[in-house]
Protein backbone atom coordinates (compact mmCIF):
# COMPACT_ATOMS: atom_id res chain seq x y z
CA UNK A 1 0.00 0.00 0.00
CA UNK A 2 1.37 3.37 -0.99
CA UNK A 3 2.41 5.48 1.96
CA UNK A 4 1.28 9.05 2.58
CA UNK A 5 4.14 11.50 2.31
CA UNK A 6 4.41 12.36 6.00
CA UNK A 7 2.78 9.31 7.59
CA UNK A 8 5.01 7.68 10.16
CA UNK A 9 4.51 3.91 10.08
CA UNK A 10 7.14 2.22 12.19
CA UNK A 11 9.24 -0.36 10.37
CA UNK A 12 11.63 -2.63 12.30
CA UNK A 13 14.87 -1.57 10.67
CA UNK A 14 14.07 2.10 11.09
CA UNK A 15 13.12 1.76 14.73
CA UNK A 16 16.32 -0.11 15.52
CA UNK A 17 18.52 2.35 13.61
CA UNK A 18 16.81 5.39 15.12
CA UNK A 19 16.87 4.00 18.64
CA UNK A 20 20.58 3.16 18.35
CA UNK A 21 21.39 6.67 17.16
CA UNK A 22 19.30 8.28 19.88
CA UNK A 23 20.99 6.18 22.53
CA UNK A 24 24.42 7.27 21.32
CA UNK A 25 24.31 11.01 20.78
CA UNK A 26 20.86 12.51 20.29
CA UNK A 27 19.34 15.01 22.71
CA UNK A 28 15.83 14.27 21.48
CA UNK A 29 14.41 11.86 24.02
CA UNK A 30 11.16 10.03 23.24
CA UNK A 31 8.45 10.26 25.86
CA UNK A 32 8.10 12.91 28.56
CA UNK A 33 11.13 14.96 29.51
CA UNK A 34 12.24 14.88 33.15
CA UNK A 35 10.57 17.57 35.19
CA UNK A 36 13.81 19.43 35.87
CA UNK A 37 14.43 19.83 32.13
CA UNK A 38 10.91 20.78 31.19
CA UNK A 39 10.98 24.46 32.04
CA UNK A 40 14.28 24.97 30.29
CA UNK A 41 13.00 23.28 27.16
CA UNK A 42 10.32 25.93 26.75
CA UNK A 43 11.81 28.99 28.47
CA UNK A 44 15.03 28.76 26.47
CA UNK A 45 13.17 28.72 23.15
CA UNK A 46 14.70 32.04 22.11
CA UNK A 47 18.08 30.32 22.00
CA UNK A 48 16.72 27.35 20.11
CA UNK A 49 17.61 28.68 16.67
CA UNK A 50 21.28 28.51 17.68
CA UNK A 51 20.96 24.96 18.88
CA UNK A 52 18.65 23.28 16.40
CA UNK A 53 18.88 19.55 16.61
CA UNK A 54 19.82 17.59 13.53
CA UNK A 55 17.65 14.61 12.72
CA UNK A 56 19.38 11.24 13.04
CA UNK A 57 20.72 9.55 9.90
CA UNK A 58 17.86 7.05 10.16
CA UNK A 59 15.65 9.87 8.96
CA UNK A 60 17.46 10.05 5.65
CA UNK A 61 16.01 8.23 2.61
CA UNK A 62 17.75 5.01 1.62
CA UNK A 63 20.05 5.63 -1.33
CA UNK A 64 19.71 2.07 -2.60
CA UNK A 65 17.96 1.59 -5.98
CA UNK A 66 14.20 1.19 -6.04
CA UNK A 67 13.12 -2.28 -7.06
CA UNK A 68 12.01 -2.66 -10.65
CA UNK A 69 8.33 -1.84 -11.00
CA UNK A 70 8.31 0.32 -7.86
CA UNK A 71 8.42 4.05 -7.32
CA UNK A 72 9.27 6.51 -4.55
CA UNK A 73 5.89 6.08 -2.90
CA UNK A 74 6.70 2.38 -2.28
CA UNK A 75 9.62 3.32 -0.01
CA UNK A 76 9.21 2.91 3.77
CA UNK A 77 7.52 5.86 5.42
CA UNK A 78 8.98 8.05 8.20
CA UNK A 79 11.51 9.30 5.64
CA UNK A 80 10.82 12.92 6.59
CA UNK A 81 10.01 12.29 10.25
CA UNK A 82 11.54 10.13 12.94
CA UNK A 83 9.01 8.02 14.86
CA UNK A 84 9.91 6.45 18.17
CA UNK A 85 7.53 4.98 20.73
CA UNK A 86 4.72 7.51 20.42
CA UNK A 87 7.03 10.43 19.61
CA UNK A 88 7.27 12.06 16.18
CA UNK A 89 10.15 14.37 15.24
CA UNK A 90 9.85 16.48 12.08
CA UNK A 91 12.34 19.33 12.48
CA UNK A 92 13.65 21.50 9.61
CA UNK A 93 12.21 19.11 7.06
CA UNK A 94 13.40 19.35 3.46
CA UNK A 95 11.56 19.70 1.12
CA UNK A 96 9.53 22.30 3.01
CA UNK A 97 6.80 21.03 5.29
CA UNK A 98 3.89 23.50 4.95
CA UNK A 99 1.14 21.56 6.75
CA UNK A 100 0.90 19.47 9.91
CA UNK A 101 2.07 15.95 8.95
CA UNK A 102 -0.25 12.99 9.10
CA UNK A 103 0.45 11.26 12.42
CA UNK A 104 0.04 7.73 13.77
CA UNK A 105 -3.03 7.58 15.99
CA UNK A 106 -0.95 6.63 19.03
CA UNK A 107 1.24 9.77 18.84
CA UNK A 108 1.74 11.41 22.23
CA UNK A 109 4.59 13.83 21.48
CA UNK A 110 4.97 15.89 18.30
CA UNK A 111 8.01 18.04 17.57
CA UNK A 112 7.62 19.86 14.24
CA UNK A 113 9.85 22.86 14.81
CA UNK A 114 11.44 25.16 12.24
CA UNK A 115 9.33 24.26 9.26
CA UNK A 116 6.97 26.36 7.12
CA UNK A 117 3.60 25.29 8.47
CA UNK A 118 1.15 28.14 7.86
CA UNK A 119 -2.17 26.98 9.29
CA UNK A 120 -3.62 24.53 11.79
CA UNK A 121 -7.09 23.25 10.97
CA UNK A 122 -9.59 21.23 12.96
CA UNK A 123 -8.78 18.07 10.98
CA UNK A 124 -5.05 18.13 11.74
CA UNK A 125 -5.38 16.67 15.25
CA UNK A 126 -8.97 15.44 15.14
CA UNK A 127 -8.02 11.74 15.37
CA UNK A 128 -4.91 12.06 17.57
CA UNK A 129 -6.57 12.17 20.98
CA UNK A 130 -3.47 10.73 22.68
CA UNK A 131 -1.36 13.89 22.21
CA UNK A 132 0.26 15.23 25.38
CA UNK A 133 2.82 17.62 23.91
CA UNK A 134 2.93 19.65 20.69
CA UNK A 135 5.89 21.83 19.75
CA UNK A 136 5.43 23.93 16.59
CA UNK A 137 8.08 26.54 17.39
CA UNK A 138 9.57 28.48 14.49
CA UNK A 139 6.96 27.96 11.78
CA UNK A 140 4.87 30.47 9.79
CA UNK A 141 1.55 29.81 11.51
CA UNK A 142 -0.80 32.79 11.15
CA UNK A 143 -4.13 31.01 11.55
CA UNK A 144 -5.46 28.36 13.91
CA UNK A 145 -9.06 27.27 13.56
CA UNK A 146 -10.94 27.60 16.85
CA UNK A 147 -11.62 23.89 17.25
CA UNK A 148 -8.14 22.72 16.27
CA UNK A 149 -7.27 21.59 19.81
CA UNK A 150 -10.79 20.90 21.09
CA UNK A 151 -10.45 17.09 21.09
CA UNK A 152 -7.02 17.04 22.74
CA UNK A 153 -8.20 16.37 26.27
CA UNK A 154 -4.80 15.00 27.32
CA UNK A 155 -2.69 17.84 25.92
CA UNK A 156 -0.50 19.36 28.65
CA UNK A 157 2.19 21.28 26.78
CA UNK A 158 1.80 23.47 23.71
CA UNK A 159 4.45 25.67 22.11
CA UNK A 160 3.51 28.05 19.30
CA UNK A 161 6.51 30.31 19.83
CA UNK A 162 8.12 32.19 16.92
CA UNK A 163 5.14 32.16 14.58
CA UNK A 164 2.87 34.83 13.03
CA UNK A 165 -0.20 34.61 15.26
CA UNK A 166 -2.38 37.68 15.80
CA UNK A 167 -5.02 35.90 17.89
CA UNK A 168 -5.30 32.82 20.08
CA UNK A 169 -7.63 29.89 19.46
CA UNK A 170 -9.61 28.04 22.12
CA UNK A 171 -7.11 26.18 24.27
CA UNK A 172 -7.42 22.65 25.73
CA UNK A 173 -8.31 22.68 29.47
CA UNK A 174 -5.46 20.51 30.81
CA UNK A 175 -2.56 22.67 29.62
CA UNK A 176 0.22 23.08 32.15
CA UNK A 177 2.66 24.92 29.87
CA UNK A 178 1.70 27.30 27.07
CA UNK A 179 4.34 29.16 25.07
CA UNK A 180 3.35 31.76 22.48
CA UNK A 181 6.42 33.99 22.72
CA UNK A 182 7.52 35.92 19.64
CA UNK A 183 4.28 36.34 17.75
CA UNK A 184 2.16 39.39 16.85
CA UNK A 185 -0.51 39.15 19.54
CA UNK A 186 -2.37 42.25 20.61
CA UNK A 187 -4.81 42.39 23.50
CA UNK A 188 -7.77 42.28 21.11
CA UNK A 189 -6.49 38.94 19.83
CA UNK A 190 -6.59 37.36 23.30
CA UNK A 191 -10.09 36.80 24.65
CA UNK A 192 -10.69 38.03 28.19
CA UNK A 193 -11.35 34.46 29.37
CA UNK A 194 -8.71 32.82 27.16
CA UNK A 195 -6.90 31.31 30.15
CA UNK A 196 -9.71 31.34 32.72
CA UNK A 197 -10.57 27.65 32.45
CA UNK A 198 -6.96 26.48 32.38
CA UNK A 199 -6.89 25.58 36.05
CA UNK A 200 -3.76 23.41 35.67
CA UNK A 201 -1.68 26.06 33.90
CA UNK A 202 1.71 26.58 35.55
CA UNK A 203 3.95 28.34 33.02
CA UNK A 204 2.55 30.99 30.68
CA UNK A 205 4.89 32.60 28.15
CA UNK A 206 3.57 35.65 26.27
CA UNK A 207 6.81 37.59 25.78
CA UNK A 208 7.80 39.53 22.65
CA UNK A 209 4.30 40.26 21.40
CA UNK A 210 2.28 43.48 21.14
CA UNK A 211 -0.03 43.14 24.15
CA UNK A 212 -1.30 46.38 25.66
CA UNK A 213 -2.57 44.88 28.91
CA UNK A 214 -1.96 41.93 31.23
CA UNK A 215 -4.52 39.19 30.52
CA UNK A 216 -6.44 37.38 33.26
CA UNK A 217 -4.14 34.77 34.70
CA UNK A 218 -5.37 31.61 36.48
CA UNK A 219 -4.55 31.10 40.17
CA UNK A 220 -2.43 28.07 39.28
CA UNK A 221 0.19 30.04 37.29
CA UNK A 222 3.66 30.21 38.82
CA UNK A 223 5.70 31.72 35.98
CA UNK A 224 4.34 34.53 33.81
CA UNK A 225 6.48 36.08 31.07
CA UNK A 226 5.19 39.31 29.51
CA UNK A 227 8.45 41.07 28.72
CA UNK A 228 8.83 43.15 25.56
CA UNK A 229 5.17 43.98 24.96
CA UNK A 230 3.34 47.34 24.90
CA UNK A 231 1.82 47.18 28.40
CA UNK A 232 1.35 50.73 29.74
CA UNK A 233 -0.35 50.14 33.09
CA UNK A 234 -1.45 47.66 35.71
CA UNK A 235 -4.12 48.05 38.36
CA UNK A 236 -4.97 46.51 41.70
CA UNK A 237 -7.10 43.83 40.04
CA UNK A 238 -4.44 42.78 37.55
CA UNK A 239 -2.83 40.36 39.99
CA UNK A 240 -4.66 40.98 43.27
CA UNK A 241 -8.26 41.77 44.31
CA UNK A 242 -9.36 45.27 45.22
CA UNK A 243 -12.28 43.95 47.28
CA UNK A 244 -10.20 41.53 49.35
CA UNK A 245 -7.24 42.95 51.27
CA UNK A 246 -6.40 39.49 52.64
CA UNK A 247 -6.11 37.86 49.23
CA UNK A 248 -2.72 36.23 48.51
CA UNK A 249 -1.11 34.61 45.46
CA UNK A 250 1.78 32.56 46.84
CA UNK A 251 2.08 30.41 43.70
CA UNK A 252 2.87 33.34 41.43
CA UNK A 253 6.63 33.36 41.95
CA UNK A 254 7.94 34.95 38.74
CA UNK A 255 6.42 37.80 36.73
CA UNK A 256 8.43 39.53 34.02
CA UNK A 257 7.26 42.89 32.75
CA UNK A 258 10.62 44.26 31.68
CA UNK A 259 10.74 45.82 28.24
CA UNK A 260 7.26 47.38 28.62
CA UNK A 261 6.44 51.11 28.85
CA UNK A 262 4.74 50.67 32.24
CA UNK A 263 6.48 52.23 35.27
CA UNK A 264 5.67 49.75 38.01
CA UNK A 265 6.44 52.10 40.92
CA UNK A 266 3.29 54.05 40.04
CA UNK A 267 1.17 51.07 41.12
CA UNK A 268 2.44 50.08 44.60
CA UNK A 269 -0.89 48.55 45.66
CA UNK A 270 -1.04 46.26 42.65
CA UNK A 271 1.44 43.71 44.01
CA UNK A 272 0.51 43.41 47.70
CA UNK A 273 -0.86 39.90 47.27
CA UNK A 274 2.34 38.59 45.66
CA UNK A 275 5.39 37.21 47.42
CA UNK A 276 7.77 38.77 44.86
CA UNK A 277 7.68 42.00 42.88
CA UNK A 278 7.50 41.78 39.09
CA UNK A 279 10.69 42.25 37.13
CA UNK A 280 10.41 45.51 35.22
CA UNK A 281 10.87 49.26 35.09
CA UNK A 282 10.41 51.12 38.39
CA UNK A 283 11.63 54.57 37.41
Amino acid sequence: MKALLYTCMLVPWLVVASARKFDQDSQLIPGPLPGRELNGYFSDHLKSRRARRALPPADEPDASPIAEGGDASDLPTCLLCVCLTGSVYCEEVSPDMTTVPTLPKETAYLYARFNKIKKISTKDFADIVTLKRIDLTGNLISEIEDGAFSKLTLLEELSLAENNLVKLPMLPPKLTIFNVNNNFLKTKGVKANAFKKLTNLINLYLADNQLEAVPQVPESVRILHLQNNNITEVNIDTFCKSNDTYYLRPKLSEVRLDGNPVVLSKYPDSFTCMKVLPVGRYR
